[in-house]
């Protein structure tokens, strides 16, 4: 590797790039995702049944996430 080369990789630790809330809340979808697949990657007899298997754990991870998240800010809401 070059010393330019890691040094523009160093400035996106120094410096984070400016997200927006929901830039951030968007970010979640391919975390779930990619856990949701290697997960049921280890847990399936077939292979033929992951896209289908995962996809529906991606849904049910997204969706609670949100709802725990939605649950917890109106909780806050409310005692604010």
């Amino acid at each position: 590797m070059t010393p330019g080369f890691c040094s523009v990789i160093g400035q996106f630790m120094v410096t984070p790039l400016p997200l927006t809330g929901v830039q951030r809340a968007l970010l979640i979808l391919p975390l779930c995702l990619s856990i949701s697949i290697v997960y049921k990657a280890t847990r399936l007899q077939r292979m033929r049944d992951l896209p289908i298997a995962s996809g529906t754990l991606w849904l049910t991870i997204v969706t609670g996430m949100y709802a725990v998240g939605i649950g917890l800010w109106l909780l806050y809401s409310l005692m604010a």
